[in-house]
């Protein structure tokens, strides 16, 4: 077991959690990954504590995350936040991707399992 699946399985036995929680221990409450917060948040699922800055560090108030935790419509709506995310992400990267293979079927830049040569500026040494 590594490491973070050790603390987060030491988060989630303790007897009562405290009153507020980090992003992390949100994502760990609600059954989310931790780099998934900030996109619920985002999409204002999720409010933290205060008025942190957009960047800065993000508090949750553990009474405003129970309901959520077995609310259907909530975590419906929430998994597809993070699905339009990842589909956005992927369209994004699918152009790019896109356009590497047809230059590569044109004849055009270098096939991945291809050596990186000095053309590149890179210097391969053969051991």
């Amino acid at each position: 077991m590594t490491s973070a699946n050790t603390e987060r399985q030491q988060f989630l036995s303790l007897p009562h959690f405290p009153g507020r929680l980090n992003a992390k221990e949100t994502a760990w409450f609600l059954g989310f990954a931790p780099h998934e917060i900030p996109m619920l948040v985002g999409a204002r699922l999720v409010k933290p504590l205060g008025h942190p800055p957009e960047h800065g560090l993000k508090f949750f108030l553990k009474a405003d995350l129970e309901p959520l935790r077995d609310d259907r419509s909530w975590m419906d709506e929430a998994s597809d936040v993070i699905l339009d995310y990842w589909k956005k992400q992927n369209l994004r990267r699918g152009v790019k991707k896109g356009l590497a293979i047809k230059k590569r079927r044109r004849g055009e830049g270098r096939l991945p399992t291809e050596k990186p040569t000095e053309e590149y500026g890179l210097h391969v040494s053969e051991s």
